[in-house]
């Protein structure tokens, strides 16, 4: 393998810790949490398989495939000595697990992830409050994001069409902070932080690919005494977000939420026209109600 190979295979390796257990490295993954990444995957293949209705055997990982094959005879071997003669992994094995992931195939997943997201560019501190962490904890988990850019001009829109992205909020294991990343077209990698004062939610985002960011903003009336129910859970949240445009102008935008089930969800963005079948028709309501989400800003 030469040295660009290991560096994509290390890149594989990083993004899996990351994606399943919130780890940044694939040096701080125990082989026990690689077993565990192994069973997510397949199950992930398995659904990923069905749902293209491929009717052949589905090809699944042994249940120490990552930990042996690719960190023992493979990132190990090369760092204990870079001179080793070390043969290339089964790079129809390695598409299986991106596809698994949402990517078309090995090399697509390699190109699509050229950059590290910089979370310390994004400031949303707020002095002489407190959080309420405990509101943050309820929003971790797996999200669908439907939002609707809103045109200058309602009542003229020329297309009705929302966008549903797949997203993430986790809790970062070393700074404590709450992160969100966010898939887009074309490569986009949305990616941000998220605090919460009193019932009032706050976001701030940006991508790898845009330098602008974005700020959403959404306030969940009574949730202090729902938080005092233990059982009580999150299930949708609604947002008004801005950004700046490409000509300077501000533009606002309604976003919906809604928690997905983490078997179910892939990082990939989808769209869908607003008479589609696959959304939910109180979302299809609130999308459709422009004047009322509308902010005016002049």
């Amino acid at each position: 393998m030469k040295k660009e190979d290991i560096l994509h295979l290390e890149k594989l390796m990083n993004y899996l810790g990351l994606y399943f257990l919130k780890k940044g490295s694939w040096e701080d993954i125990t082989k026990t949490e690689w077993s565990y990444i192994v069973d997510e995957l397949n199950e992930l293949i398995v659904s990923s398989e069905t749902a293209n209705h491929i009717k052949n055997k589905v090809d699944i990982l042994g249940s120490n495939y990552l930990y042996e094959h690719l960190i023992i005879n493979k990132l190990k071997k090369y760092y204990q000595n870079e001179n080793a003669s070390i043969s290339k992994p089964n790079l129809a094995k390695l598409s299986v697990i991106v596809r698994a992931l949402g990517y078309s195939n090995y090399i697509d997943f390699i190109n699509s992830n050229t950059e590290a997201f910089n979370f310390n560019d994004l400031r949303i501190d707020m002095n002489n409050a407190k959080q309420n962490t405990t509101l943050l904890d309820k929003l971790i988990g797996c999200w669908y994001s439907y939002n609707r850019n809103l045109p200058d001009t309602p009542l003229q829109a020329k297309e009705e069409r929302i966008w549903r992205s797949a997203m993430e909020i986790y809790k970062s294991e070393t700074s404590g902070e709450y992160f969100i990343e966010r898939s887009g077209g074309d490569h986009h990698k949305y990616f941000g932080k998220v605090t919460a004062y009193s019932d009032y939610v706050f976001i701030i985002m940006n991508s790898n690919t845009f330098i602008r960011q974005r700020h959403f903003i959404s306030r969940i009336k009574d949730i202090n005494e729902k938080l005092k129910n233990p059982e009580y859970k999150l299930h949708e949240l609604h947002f008004i977000s801005t950004c700046i445009s490409f000509n300077q102008e501000p533009i606002a935008l309604f976003e919906i939420f809604q928690k997905a089930d983490r078997k179910n969800f892939l990082p990939d963005s989808i769209s869908f026209p607003i008479d589609s079948d696959e959304i939910p028709i109180s979302i299809v309501k609130q999308l459709e109600d422009t004047e009322a989400n509308r902010i005016d800003y002049k």
